[in-house]
């Protein structure tokens, strides 16, 4: 088993996405997206962006990884698909990638990702898919504006400390963070414990080329 930890710089609800009974990580952290296996944990650490660092934003334990098309067909995730003018919930929708035939251009439906009239965002595309995998799982907890600070003794024993890429930890290494959440909260899993901290911007798009919320 590995954990992956990595610094949230934006949390909209979009990557990822905990609504409708699955946490999935479907869009950015192309990475993360094709090394974790079922079973591997994938935690987010608040950044300064957020004012959250040091707090946890959320942690998953990997269940399943699906391909692009197999999201996009799969009934259990139609309602991740985006409706920009439906509600929050529905704005960051992150089931977004899908192909009309096998090796055609991918689509992307007008979303988070998109361009701010709905077109392609080709720099977001070519991003997300390089890596053709979403991670999903139903044993998760998002916190979102609700992260609880952890305390800073366990970052200590793990050598962990907010930085730009993303860490890998081994079983072993990752237990103080992973028995410090099962202290707090047992085994109660698939939790939405608070709204994404950028919820009020959920009607805005984001662009990985210039690192802009437009």
């Amino acid at each position: 088993m590995r954990t992956y930890l990595y610094v949230v710089d934006r949390d909209f609800g979009f990557a990822p996405n905990p609504f409708h009974g699955f946490c999935t990580l479907a869009t950015c952290k192309p990475v993360i997206r094709r090394l974790a296996q079922p079973g591997d944990w994938v935690i987010g650490i608040g950044g300064s962006r957020l004012n959250a660092s040091g707090r946890c934003i959320f942690a998953i334990c990997v269940e399943e990884c699906l391909t692009f098309d197999d999201y996009w067909s799969d009934s259990r995730f139609r309602a991740k698909r985006p409706v920009r003018n439906g509600s929050r919930k529905m704005m960051v929708g992150d089931n977004i990638y899908h192909r009309l035939a096998i090796n055609a251009q991918w689509q992307q439906e007008d979303s988070h990702h998109s361009l701010p009239d709905g077109r392609e965002n080709t720099h977001n595309v070519e991003k997300d898919t390089q890596t053709n995998r979403v991670l999903v799982s139903r044993c998760f907890l998002y916190f979102g504006a609700e992260a609880p600070t952890v305390p800073i003794e366990i970052f200590a024993e793990m050598g962990y400390r907010n930085g730009r890429a993303h860490r890998v930890f081994t079983d072993s290494e990752a237990n103080p963070l992973l028995n410090w959440l099962d202290c707090i909260y047992g085994r109660q899993f698939g939790l939405v414990l608070g709204d994404p901290f950028d919820f009020d911007l959920s009607s805005k798009r984001y662009s990985g080329k210039n690192n802009q919320i437009t």
